[in-house]
């Protein structure tokens, strides 16, 4: 799956009630530091309000309630409170027109069916309730109804399907039609949070899976932890990153298949360009108003995305180019505010999945190079063993040691999707890490020479020996040193990568312990049942 993510400009959401702010060139960006920190208001400071709206969707409370807003413009109630209606309205079983029923929903009894449904304190598991044209992962028995009552801890997030026609206005860059190939049925969420007392004006909304509500404060961001370096090449614009990232990234399961279409990339390749690109604009030579709504934007991502890892959630493991990208925002969230265990998320949860860490091993490679790209399915963080699944030609997982010649249907599989999906998508990730100069925090060394390897390596030699065996991977978008999507970041690595005070860029070259490369080869695991295929 292979696509380039849209450019949108920014819009104000036109809605009812109270309505949220989006980031523009007309709206004020305040930086809160420590010096300009701002009070927490009076209750009474609050407005009263019957209810608040936000990406489309709007919540009306049983009563006025006092609402605030967060410093990445999502909303908070003062509770307890209960939410009566909201709009647009989720629709169950009849109510759902029959030209609205996509081939998904017509395998459900009709009294599983949802859209536009709603979850209070969706679990940080791979199930969900929003709409009952999800794959694989839809769940019936969390479907919820009104009214909601909600009290000091809770977290709703509301969402807006897909209709049953091409959509082409969203951030996919594709037009998306509900019930058609991996696309997933909803189009918009919107968190809405329920608090026991007014917050500042700097305080992150907390992760919508993390019932503790841990706050964090814009105030103390290390800010004078980014570089300014001067971006190179055709860079893109903050803006279309603003918006890639400023509305909520609902991404507990995988595949894509529930994530709203236009909030956040949808493809795991997508989603790992996505998050390199964004932490590589914040390393970038901009004013401190320029960066500050994309670094707002994307750290509220980390602190989600970290959030469902500390509620329980296993991570997202690599699959072909699927699982990318959603380590970057947790760790750069956790370095930006200083939370340890979400900086050192490998550390913290090691038996979590990330792609980047599954995919990418220190081992003898066939074309010499010390670090290897450890498959499709890569190695399973949990075990410590190659997904090389016990069905004929799923040799899946670890590869690159063996001769070309003797490669299998999975091992071919594996090839290409390390050319054409992955290896590409890391660039920007990797030049970020070096140069937020935190590599021991990223603690997954192995990715970064890996990258090194893809950036540096020249694999001429390799694509001759390949292509004798009847694959030809001699195109533009297929070599290595190569990323066709985004070639600023070919520019910007060739600037600053072997600056003064960046390490070596040979540890793909050099002899490390591959002793957990070699444990994981040679075992079968069992393939994972997966509903729905």
């Amino acid at each position: 799956m292979l696509g380039k993510i849209l450019t949108l400009g920014l819009t104000v959401v036109a809605a009812a009630c109270l309505s949220t702010p989006c980031w523009s060139q007309e709206t004020p960006v305040v930086v809160y530091t420590n010096d300009n920190a701002p009070a927490t208001p009076r209750l009474a400071d609050l407005p009263l309000k019957t209810g608040v709206s936000q990406y489309g969707m709007t919540w009306t409370f049983d009563k006025p309630a006092r609402v605030g807003q967060f410093v990445n413009g999502d909303f908070y109630v003062v509770g307890p409170v209960a939410i009566t209606e909201i709009t647009p309205r989720p629709l169950y079983g009849a109510e759902i027109p029959a030209a609205q029923l996509d081939h998904m929903d017509k395998e459900k009894p009709e009294k599983d069916r949802v859209r536009n449904g709603f979850m209070l304190n969706p679990p940080a598991e791979m199930k969900v309730a929003y709409d009952s044209g999800i794959r694989n992962w839809f769940d019936p028995s969390l479907i919820q109804k009104l009214p909601v009552a909600m009290k000091p801890g809770d977290s709703l997030v509301s969402t807006i399907s897909m209709p049953m026609r091409p959509v082409a206005d969203t951030v996919q860059g594709r037009p998306i039609t509900r019930g058609e190939e991996d696309n997933s049925p909803v189009r918009d969420a919107a968190v809405l949070t329920c608090v026991a007392e007014p917050q500042p004006a700097d305080a992150f909304r907390p992760a919508f899976c993390d019932r503790t509500q841990k706050i964090y404060l814009a105030r103390n961001l290390g800010r004078k932890l980014l570089p300014a370096v001067a971006p190179q090449g055709d860079f893109p614009k903050l803006e279309k990153y603003i918006r890639l990232t400023q509305r909520p990234w609902v991404h507990t399961c995988f595949f894509g298949f529930e994530i709203p279409n236009d909030d956040m990339p949808g493809y795991g390749q997508q989603i790992g360009e996505c998050s390199g690109n964004c932490a590589l604009l914040l390393c970038c030579k901009y004013t401190p108003q320029q960066k500050e709504p994309l670094l707002i934007s994307f750290v509220q991502v980390g602190i989600d995305l970290g959030g469902m890892i500390r509620a329980g959630h296993p991570g997202w493991e690599c699959w072909g180019g699927h699982g990318s990208g959603c380590k970057l925002p947790i760790f750069f969230a956790g370095l930006l505010l200083g939370d340890d265990e979400l900086a050192h998320i490998h550390n913290s949860f090691p038996k979590a999945h990330f792609a980047e860490d599954e995919q990418t091993a220190y081992g003898d490679c066939w074309t010499g190079a010390k670090v290897v790209f450890t498959g499709h399915s890569g190695i399973d963080e949990a075990t410590g063993i190659g997904r090389n699944y016990a069905r004929t030609n799923d040799a899946w997982g670890p590869y690159e040691h063996i001769q070309p010649a003797k490669w299998v249907g999975g091992n071919w599989t594996s090839e290409a999707y390390r050319r054409a999906n992955t290896s590409a998508a890391w660039i920007g990730q990797a030049l970020a890490i070096h140069l937020l100069r935190a590599e021991k925090v990223w603690n997954h060394d192995a990715f970064l020479d890996y990258v090194d390897r893809w950036m540096f390596e020249n694999d001429a030699p390799a694509i001759k020996t390949l292509a004798a065996l009847g694959h030809n991977y001699d195109q533009d978008w297929t070599r290595e040193g190569t990323c066709e999507w985004n070639r600023w970041h070919i520019a910007m690595w060739q600037t600053y990568r072997a600056t003064p005070g960046m390490p070596p860029t040979d540890g793909w070259k050099r002899q490390h312990d591959s002793s957990y490369y070699e444990n994981a080869i040679g075992k079968e695991l069992k393939a994972p049942a997966r509903p729905g295929g």
